[in-house]
C-alpha cells in the first residue's frame, strides 16, 4: 500500500506577542535568508496542538505525559471495588505499583520520590489496562514478599500492555523511551518551527503597576519590561496517514484522527504571555496538500523576506501560491489534491490553490479523501470526492 502524506500549510498573523520565549525572556528568533525572523519552536506548537486536540476527546480517551505514572497507578489501585478498583491500602498500592512499573525500567527521581526519572507519554486507558491485568489477584499480589512479587509480576504482559492500544495523541506525536525500545512509537506527525515570512525586530514594553492602596505618592508599585514582536508566520506540519494507520490499527479511527488533527493544528496557539497580549488569532490561510511521494515544506517561498508593500499576509499568500506552482513545475511532483481556506482575493492564488472552501468543508473533504485512500490504498489526480471538488 502506497504512502499518503497530508500536509498543512498555514499563514497566520500575530499581533504584538511573546508566545514562545528563550531562557532570557526574549521571543525566539532565527536567521533565515539572511534576515532575522520571529520563530515559534516546533515543540511549543506541538504542545499547543496536542492540548487543542485533547479538548475534542473524552477524558478517558486522552493521553498524558508525566513523571507521575506511579502516583496515577497507585490512585487506581486504591479505588474501592464499587468504583472499579481493587480497593488496596495506600501501602499495598505503592508496593504493587512499583512492582508493575519495574519491567518498564522506570526508576524514582533522585530529587522527588513520588516521580519517575523521566517523562512517559501514555494513554489513560493503557494505565487502566495495567490494573485489569491483575484481575482479582491485586490483594494477593500486594501481600507477597518482594522477591515473590517481582517473580509474579514478570509473568504479566506489562510492556505489551503499554505497547498496544495507543490513544490518538500517542499515535500522532510518538513516544521515545531510550531505555526500553519496545515502548517506542514512531510519530506520524512532523511539525516545523514556525517562521515569520518577513524580517522582525524585537521591541520592549515598559509597564508599571499601581498600588491601589497607596494614597501618599504617585509612584508606581512595580516597574518592569516585557519583550515582544508581531509577525505573519508560516506554519507547516505533515501527517503520514500510513504511519497513523499502523499506530492505531483501525481505519475508522485513523480517518477521524487525521481530520481532528488538522482542525486542532489550525486552531491551536501557544500560551506564552497570553494574559499580557491576548494574541490568539485564527489563520489567514490554511492550505492542505496530499502527496504520495514525499512531504514538501514550502518555507522556501520566504527565503527572500516579504516586505509588505500590499500587506504582509496578502503578499505572503501570493508567495505561497507561487512557490507551490514553481515546485510542482520544477520537480514534477505536484500534490494529488490541493484544498484551501483563505480570505485573500487574487486570480494567482485561486489558480494555484483552488477556490476557497469554508474550513468545515475543507475538513469534510479531507475526511472523504483519507477515507477513500484507506479503502482503496491509492489516490489519483482524478475523481475527487464531491466535497473536495467544490
Amino acid at each position: 500500500m502506497p504512502n499518503l502524506f497530508v500536509e498543512v500549510h498555514i499563514l497566520q498573523s500575530l499581533p504584538p506577542s511573546n508566545v514562545n520565549r528563550d531562557d532570557s525572556g526574549t521571543p525566539k528568533q532565527a536567521v533565515y535568508g539572511g534576515a532575522r525572523r520571529a520563530r515559534v519552536s516546533s515543540q511549543a506548537w506541538k504542545r499547543a496542538a496536542r492540548t487543542e486536540y485533547a479538548r475534542q476527546v473524552p477524558e478517558a480517551d486522552r493521553a498524558t505525559r508525566t513523571k507521575r505514572i506511579a502516583s496515577l497507578l497507585t490512585q487506581r489501585l486504591v479505588k474501592p471495588t464499587s468504583e472499579g478498583g481493587p480497593g488496596l491500602t495506600q501501602e499495598q498500592a505503592d508496593r504493587l505499583a512499583a512492582a508493575l512499573l519495574e519491567p518498564l525500567g522506570i526508576t524514582k527521581s533522585a530529587k522527588k520520590d513520588d516521580q519517575s526519572a523521566y517523562l512517559l507519554f501514555f494513554g489513560k486507558k493503557q494505565l487502566d489496562a495495567l490494573v485489569t491485568l491483575l484481575g482479582d489477584r491485586a490483594t494477593e499480589l500486594a501481600d507477597l514478599e518482594d522477591d515473590a512479587l517481582k517473580s509474579e509480576v514478570k509473568k504479566l504482559p506489562v510492556v505489551q500492555t503499554l505497547s498496544t492500544g495507543h490513544p490518538a495523541e500517542v499515535a500522532l506525536f510518538g513516544r521515545m523511551v531510550a531505555d526500553l525500545p519496545a515502548l517506542n512509537v514512531d510519530a506520524s506527525v512532523q511539525v516545523a518551527h514556525a517562521l515569520s515570512t518577513h524580517a522582525v525586530r524585537t521591541e520592549f514594553d515598559y509597564y508599571t503597576a499601581v498600588d491601589d492602596e497607596n494614597t501618599e505618592d504617585h509612584g508606581a508599585g512595580m516597574i518592569g519590561t516585557v519583550e515582544f514582536n508581531s509577525s505573519t508566520l508560516y506554519r507547516y506540519a505533515v501527517l503520514g496517514v500510513h504511519q497513523l494507520r499502523d499506530n492505531l490499527s483501525d481505519a475508522e479511527q485513523t480517518r477521524d484522527t487525521a481530520v481532528r488533527f488538522i482542525d486542532a493544528f489550525a486552531r491551536s496557539m501557544p500560551t506564552g504571555h497570553q494574559n499580557t497580549f491576548a494574541h490568539r488569532t485564527l489563520p489567514h490561510l490554511v492550505l492542505v496538500t496530499l502527496r504520495a511521494d514525499q512531504p514538501v515544506n514550502l518555507v522556501s517561498a520566504y527565503e527572500e523576506p516579504v516586505t509588505g508593500v500590499a500587506g504582509l499576509a496578502a503578499e505572503s499568500a501570493v508567495r505561497l501560491a507561487d512557490e507551490l506552482t514553481a515546485v510542482g513545475d520544477t520537480w514534477g511532483n505536484k500534490p494529488l489534491r490541493t484544498l484551501a481556506t483563505y480570505g485573500t482575493d487574487g486570480d494567482k492564488i485561486t489558480e494555484a490553490l483552488g477556490s476557497s472552501l469554508p474550513f468545515p468543508a475543507l475538513l469534510e473533504a479531507v475526511d472523504q479523501l483519507v477515507g477513500a485512500w484507506l479503502e482503496g490504498g491509492e489516490l489519483t489526480t482524478d475523481a475527487a470526492p464531491e466535497a473536495a471538488a467544490r
